[in-house]
């Protein structure tokens, strides 16, 4: 993983640098900050995530990029914007001592040294100026340590402390400091942890994850917004599974996400025992992972059995069954969003949709597939239905590779019918083609009871195959029907 030249040498602080990374610094904008802070006198370094990301040959598409100075950040910060283009704006946020700007698409933050101490109650820390070590020692992770300095003549230079490079080439995750302390001051770092674990398929130094587990409850003085945060990165990973497992195994889950918790375990009666539908859970999201980037379907898939626990019962003939889970799911999501600060909009509807309907297909898949069965799924999943049938493939989960292998295939048969009758019916997002408007017209009617009955059966005719989605057949149904109803049309 980590295989750039070694080139030791020995800073001005006497520690010593394993690599120089000057012609991996490849933003002109490095050269520019180092050459403004050699002038001012000030020792200046890249450190963080770009670091880490760099030696990991890990690109992503936006960067935000961390520089500290022994001196001010803001006054740094504003220099070299200012040397960039006179009208570079830059946003200073007094409070933090932190300035920043964005330069080809990329934002660097300033921000001087310092140190820092905590509260019991708050994460938000008491700030005082420090050294490059202090700054160093406040950082959550050894990998995230790591220093590349920008002056003339340590440029590209590594700082690492507290061995990050070798803890990077481990693969491991480890606190600078006591993991008590680290995690008590910062609860979120917790989160952060477990997140990097998913999304870089690294191990949690035990130590380390051990505090995490005694520090649990600390989480609880945690924005809800920074903790969905974490949980959506640990969602968008490419096996989010790993996250969950570990938030489980911490004692995190339990406290932000019961629902999920609840999931887990296999109950008994008489010897029969239902799956472990948390671990089944997992498995669904991970393998939704391998075909949609779309975050609210992952999170559908997270949620697709949530009310299972509350809905499970055990009969004597059938064993255990969960009825009416994906109904009573769909109600138990607008609190969970709300709880988590997770948006009540579109995005809420979407998971609340999916979780509804996520059984459907699969009924389908089980049994002959009727044209009206699929018109019906059509119509209610609209222009969901992709993503639907792509959550549904992915909840057929089973050790009987024959059971799976004979689903999908059924799958394939639905999807191929469902593309039939769309092109047929056009019932997708289905639009009446006679209006209540001119039902009212027709008969003289003011909105009523009938109005509304002529409508549903014009609909009901329609996805039963009865008369075809167009005007005409549409209104000899609603003429036939208006006299069942014993109205009679308006004179000309």
């Amino acid at each position: 993983m980590i295989n750039f030249a070694v080139n030791y040498s020995t800073n001005s602080s006497g520690m010593s640098a394993a690599i120089n990374l000057k012609d991996h610094l490849q933003h002109p904008t490095f050269a520019l900050i180092g050459s403004i802070a050699d002038a001012e006198g000030l020792e200046t370094y890249v450190i963080g995530g770009y670091v880490r990301d760099l030696l990991m040959y890990r690109k992503k598409e936006h960067y935000d990029i961390d520089i500290v100075t022994v001196g001010s950040g803001i006054g740094l910060a504003k220099a070299v914007a200012a040397a960039i283009h006179p009208k570079l704006a830059v946003t200073v946020y007094k409070n933090f001592g932190t300035a920043m700007f964005r330069d080809k698409g990329v934002d660097f933050e300033f921000v001087g040294t310092r140190k820092e101490s905590y509260r019991l109650d708050s994460r938000k820390p008491i700030v005082e100026g420090g050294t490059l070590v202090d700054d160093q020692n406040r950082r959550d992770f050894t990998m995230n340590t790591l220093a590349i300095c920008l002056n003339k003549d340590r440029y590209g230079e590594v700082i690492d402390p507290f061995d990050g490079l070798n803890d990077l080439e481990s693969k491991l995750i480890r606190t600078p400091l006591d993991p008590h302390i680290t995690f008590s001051d910062d609860p979120l770092r917790m989160m952060r942890a477990i997140r990097f674990a998913s999304q870089l398929n690294f191990r949690i130094e035990e130590q380390t994850f051990a505090a995490i587990a005694t520090q649990a409850d600390r989480i609880t003085i945690v924005s809800k917004e920074r903790i969905t945060e974490e949980l959506n990165k640990i969602i968008l990973s490419d096996k989010p599974s790993v996250g969950f497992k570990l938030l489980e195994s911490s004692g995190l889950l339990k406290i932000i996400l019961p629902e999920i918790q609840n999931l887990k375990g296999r109950e008994s009666v008489n010897g029969i025992y239902h799956k472990d539908n948390f671990y089944h859970t997992l498995e669904v999201v991970d393998r939704i992972c391998q075909n949609t980037d779309n975050l609210w379907l992952r999170w559908s898939a997270l949620l697709h059995d949530v009310a299972k626990p509350v809905t499970k019962r055990f009969s004597p003939t059938l064993g255990w069954t969960f009825h009416a889970h994906n109904f009573v799911g769909e109600k138990m999501i607008p609190k969970m969003f709300d709880r988590l600060k997770l948006p009540l909009n579109e995005k809420m509807k979407f998971v609340q949709k999916m979780v509804l309907l996520h059984m459907r297909p699969i009924v389908l898949s089980e049994e002959e597939v009727t044209d009206s069965a699929v018109r019906r799924l059509l119509f209610d999943a609209g222009d969901d239905i992709d993503d639907l049938m792509t959550l549904c493939e992915a909840d057929i989960t089973s050790k009987n590779e024959e059971k799976v292998t004979r689903f999908l295939a059924n799958f394939q048969l639905v999807r191929e019918k469902l593309k039939e009758i769309e092109e047929k019916d056009a019932v997708r997002n289905f639009q009446p083609p006679v209006t209540g408007e001119l039902i009212m017209e027709i008969f003289g009617l003011q909105p009523c009871k009938e109005v509304g009955l002529i409508k549903s059966a014009i609909k009901e005719a329609i996805l039963d195959g009865e008369i075809h989605n167009n005007y005409e057949e549409a209104y000899a149904f609603m003429m036939k029907k208006s006299k069942e109803l014993g109205l009679t049309p308006m004179k000309d």
